[in-house]
């Protein structure tokens, strides 16, 4: 009975399953109608490995129950202890026993399929990743990065602009952050398929994105400005994306050791700063000089050297300045007499202001008066 049972039940597995993944189903059940025993662990862990297979062929959790539970519907007439019942209650016990070992198996099918699954996209992503990495540090043959970019929705002929987000202090941002999947969610949502590509890299989030689809860039910027994020010029090809990876980078670092308050920072707005260290030498040079003397004033260098800064934010307005420094405006004259007379550059020339100023942001730039120059 267990052969024409299995032949019935395997030819007729449903929804375009082949009948190999419902294969020996009917005989296990006909031998637990018969014994009223449960699925032994071989047997669980042979669904569990059809499950894996159905799952690397590409066949559904859905699909692959439904045949299952289909096989054992078909299979219940037929099935020894079915057939040999001598009355009701010894039916209930046969049914019980049956259905216990449906369960059974069709878990198991469940846990090798989410067991394939899961390998799947741990693949995934650790292809990803290996992309996102050879991407961003120009590491592989051009050719190679561009086959492999269509895979991830991306045309490196194209120009593409890089936006990084940095993380708020102590954070981190990682595939499971929820401010990852936030941005996948609401891009996908608004752009359907678009030809952007999220990830995280070293702690922070990127994304890259054809200029032509700058929108999707906006909104990227938008998501993840609460803390800072830096946004590149456009450039083409992999080397471009390399290089405004590195400008985004560059920007935020920037930020940092200038203590910008920005959210959004764009690297066409700083490319002075770059200029301005070109020259690491003369940059020293050029705030020894004009503001090495700052350090013989009562209190260092650093009130001092805040006081320019502020008062070049403040466009040169006395009032504004001393407001942005918590002080009277007489305390805020005071501070420029001292300036003019230690340095010799007076905050109010044209000229000399802009000397201050510069050598003010190389100070800042070159962490000085904390490291010695």
């Amino acid at each position: 009975m267990g052969g024409p049972v299995v032949a019935s039940a395997a030819g007729t597995a449903s929804g375009g399953l082949p009948p190999e993944f419902v294969a020996g189903f009917a005989e296990t059940l006909a031998e637990v109608s018969a014994s009223c025993r449960a699925l032994s662990r071989g047997e669980r862990e042979a669904r569990r490995v059809l499950g894996e297979q159905a799952a690397d062929a590409g066949f559904g959790l859905r699909e692959l129950a439904a045949a299952h539970l289909a096989a054992a519907r078909r299979a219940w007439p037929t099935l020894p202890g079915v057939a040999g019942a001598r009355d009701a209650a010894e039916l209930r016990q046969v049914g019980s026993a049956v259905l216990t070992a449906l369960e059974a198996g069709v878990a198991a099918l469940a846990e090798g399929h989410d067991r394939a699954q899961r390998h799947a996209v741990r693949r995934a992503e650790e292809a990803r990743r290996a992309f996102v990495d050879d991407l961003l540090y120009g590491r592989s043959d051009p050719g190679r990065i561009a086959e492999q970019a269509e895979r991830f929705g991306l045309r490196l002929a194209d120009r593409h602009v890089v936006a990084v987000a940095a993380p708020p202090p102590g954070e981190t941002y990682d595939t499971k952050h929820p401010l990852l999947r936030r941005a996948e969610r609401e891009l996908a949502g608004r752009f359907g398929d678009h030809d952007g590509l999220i990830a995280p890299k070293d702690g922070r989030l990127v994304c890259v994105v054809p200029t032509g689809q700058r929108a999707v860039l906006d909104v990227f910027v938008k998501i993840t400005s609460a803390y800072r994020v830096a946004v590149s010029r456009p450039h083409s090809g992999a080397v471009g994306v390399v290089r405004s990876y590195e400008e985004a980078l560059s920007a935020l670092d920037l930020a940092d050791r200038l203590g910008l308050t920005a959210t959004v920072l764009n690297s066409a707005d700083l490319l002075v700063f770059p200029v301005l260290l070109r020259d690491r030498a003369a940059m020293a040079d050029l705030v020894r000089t004009v503001l090495g003397p700052l350090a013989e004033a009562r209190g260092g260098a650093k009130p001092l050297l805040d006081t320019i800064a502020a008062y070049a934010a403040a466009g040169y307005v006395n009032a504004e300045a001393a407001r942005r420094l918590d002080l009277s405006v007489r305390a805020l004259s005071y501070r420029l007499e001292r300036i003019a007379a230690l340095t010799g550059f007076d905050p109010d020339d044209p000229l000399q202001r802009y000397t201050l100023e510069t050598a003010a942001l190389g100070a800042r730039l070159l962490d000085w008066p904390s490291n010695p120059l």
